[in-house]
C-alpha cells in the first residue's frame, strides 16, 4: 500500500505551538516523516504500507517583518529536505497588508462583539453633539500565509486521481479541505490528523466506512511531537536553531 502524505505546514506549526507552548523547546525540529510513520502505525489498520510521498506545503516568511523567523524557517526547510523527511515542498505566498475592520472584543464564546461609542469614550460630531453607538474603525497590519490549503488539496487530488497512491494521510484541521478529502475518500482510504489541541473541524468528520472505507482520524499529542525530532545536526551541517 503506497501512502501519500499531505501536510499544511502552518496549520501544523501553529497547532503544535499552541499545544506545546510558544517558548517551550523540544518540538519545532520536527521530523514529519517519522511523525507520520508513528501515527499510521498506532492508528490505522492498513496492511503492508509504505510512505510513497511526503508533501509539505508552506510559505516563506518575509524577512522584512520577521528576520529571525525567516532565518529559522530557512534552516528548518533545509533540514527537512537534506534529511529526507519530505519528498517535496510546495510553496504558497506570505502576504503582508493593512486590513481595516471595526474594533471588537471577544464574547464568552469567542465571537466578536463590536465596540461602540459610549461614556466614558464618546464620539461627537462637528457640532459637538454626541454620537452614541458609533462604530470605531481601526487599521492593523496583517501577515497571512496564502495557498497552503489549495496546494494540499491539489497534490492530494492529483495523486489520488492518477493512481499514484493507494492511501492518503492529511495533516490539517482546515475545513476548506472538506471537499477534496471527501473526493479522495471515494477512491482511497484516508487518515486525517488534527494537529491542533481543539476539536476536529466538523466538515472534516465522517465515518470509517464511507466511500472505499478504512478511514481513520487522530488528534496529535505533545508526545508525538517530542518523540519525532530530527537529528542535530542534519547531514553534518544543518544545526537546529538555538531556541528550538
Amino acid at each position: 500500500m503506497r501512502v501519500g502524505v499531505y501536510i499544511d505546514g502552518y496549520n501544523l506549526y501553529y497547532g503544535a505551538r499552541r499545544m506545546a507552548g510558544k517558548s517551550t523547546p523540544g518540538w519545532r525540529w520536527l521530523d514529519v516523516r517519522a511523525l507520520t510513520n508513528r501515527v499510521i502505525s498506532t492508528n490505522s489498520t492498513w496492511n503492508e504500507w509504505s510512505l510513497e510521498r511526503v508533501v509539505y506545503c508552506t510559505a516563506r516568511i518575509s524577512g522584512a517583518s520577521n528576520s529571525v523567523g525567516q532565518r529559522e524557517q530557512d534552516v528548518y526547510l533545509r533540514a527537512l529536505t537534506r534529511s529526507g523527511s519530505v519528498d517535496h515542498i510546495e510553496y504558497g505566498n506570505y502576504v503582508a497588508r493593512v486590513a481595516t475592520a471595526p474594533l471588537a472584543v471577544k464574547s464568552a464564546k469567542g465571537k466578536p462583539v463590536l465596540t461602540t461609542s459610549a461614556w466614558p469614550v464618546m464620539v461627537q460630531d462637528s457640532s459637538g453633539s454626541t454620537v452614541p453607538d458609533a462604530t470605531f474603525m481601526v487599521s492593523v497590519a496583517r501577515r497571512e500565509e496564502k495557498g497552503s490549503d489549495v496546494n494540499v488539496a491539489s497534490h492530494l487530488l492529483i495523486d489520488t486521481l492518477t493512481g499514484a497512491i493507494d492511501a492518503a494521510v492529511v495533516i490539517s484541521n482546515d475545513s476548506d479541505l472538506a471537499m477534496p478529502i471527501g473526493v479522495a475518500r471515494t477512491r482511497v482510504p484516508v487518515g486525517l490528523v488534527n494537529p491542533t489541541s481543539g476539536y476536529l473541524a466538523g466538515k472534516l468528520s465522517g465515518t470509517p466506512t464511507e466511500g472505499v472505507g478504512n478511514h481513520w482520524w487522530y488528534g496529535l499529542q505533545l508526545d508525538d511531537l517530542t518523540s519525532c525530532q530530527l537529528p542535530d545536526p542534519v547531514a553534518g551541517t544543518v544545526r537546529k536553531p538555538q531556541p528550538w
